[in-house]
């Protein structure tokens, strides 16, 4: 599928709801919450592209890598790349209501699925949207990680027993929605967790469990202390809490402080192949994409999909050859520049 084409339906297809920008910065949609955009002054959606840009990456061209492998295995699963599709949900609520939940989470699901790499499914303010996500993940063998607003803790248990059953092999919990102003507009009822709520929800389940929305040392320590398998260093996209750092600006000191001990992903600002080795070379083991996934699934549906993740691993195949990374566990802090 040609690319600017699917960037052309999507603009159509989402209906005023985002305008498809030749650079997805945040710009245009700053304070569209309802929306594609971040929240209040839209700085931390900004900041997000703005600590990726900053990052330079070294150009290495002495050396014997020729063919990179971008493969990597997480949760026990071979992926093509190290990218996931970020768990983006409620289409009617946000994305212009033209296409439907299920035709927008059917894409996102083959398409990645057909490229090699895993989606993720969210929950959101209406209910049936989790269902609509679980039926199609189950009717697709369950390949994908389920992720769950931090409701109260006994409805996130009865809902990871529903992402148990839809197949899925990983659950999380995106703590940092318990700020986010589409759920408190329906009257849902989201809260931080202390470790013990992490600990209890960790324990209910007896797959990989996965914290969203960790953007402090302090923070990464307390999950890592609660048992999780894996964190997501994000700020929600910058749709939270306006003000804070972009996801690559503190994704290295939460890294020096729990790699190894945690699977770390990270996400915020992601749109590139390269932006892939940047999030890597700052300590991250894997990536999420969101809004972009987006405009794939409006612009071309499964086939878009599908074409913007090969697009993404042709641009970090070529990186990782210019940086001399013959594998994804070759790309670490030597790759950023340093002043």
């Amino acid at each position: 599928m040609d690319y600017k084409e699917m960037l052309k339906n999507a603009r159509e297809n989402l209906n005023g709801s985002c305008r498809v920008c030749k650079v997805c910065d945040g710009i245009v949609c700053s304070g569209e919450v309802p929306g594609m955009g971040g929240k209040g002054s839209g700085s931390s959606f900004l900041e997000n592209r703005k600590s990726l840009d900053n990052v330079k990456i070294n150009m290495r061209v002495i050396h014997n890598v020729s063919n990179p492998d971008t493969s990597i295995e997480l949760f026990g699963k071979k992926m093509n790349s190290p990218i996931f599709a970020a768990p983006v949900t409620g289409t009617t609520l946000n994305m212009g209501g033209k296409i439907t939940e299920r035709e927008y989470i059917t894409a996102v699901v083959e398409g990645c699925l057909k490229a090699g790499i895993y989606p993720m499914v969210g929950d959101t303010a209406v209910d049936a949207f989790l269902m609509e996500n679980l039926t199609v993940l189950k009717e697709n063998d369950g390949q994908g990680i389920v992720f769950i607003k931090p409701w109260e803790n006994e409805d996130i248990k009865r809902k990871i027993k529903l992402a148990e059953e839809s197949g899925a092999f990983a659950v999380g919990v995106d703590i940092d929605a318990c700020g986010l102003v589409t759920l408190s507009m329906h009257g849902k009822t989201v809260v931080p967790k202390n470790v013990e709520e992490i600990k209890e929800l960790k324990a209910s389940t007896k797959l990989p469990f996965i914290v969203k929305g960790i953007m402090t040392v302090e923070d990464a320590l307390m999950a890592v202390e609660a048992g999780v398998d894996a964190i997501v260093v994000s700020n929600h996209g910058g749709r939270v809490l306006d003000c804070t750092p972009g996801a690559a600006d503190v994704l290295p000191e939460i890294a020096e402080a729990v790699k190894g001990k945690v699977i770390i992903l990270a996400d915020g600002g992601v749109r590139t192949g390269v932006d892939v080795l940047k999030m890597i070379g700052l300590g991250a083991d894997a990536v999420l994409i969101g809004r972009p996934f987006v405009t794939a699934s409006f612009g071309g549906g499964t086939e878009g999909v599908e074409t913007y993740i090969n697009k993404l691993n042709s641009e970090l195949v070529a990186t990782m050859r210019l940086t001399g990374c013959q594998t994804v566990k070759d790309i670490d802090s030597k790759v950023i520049y340093k002043k």
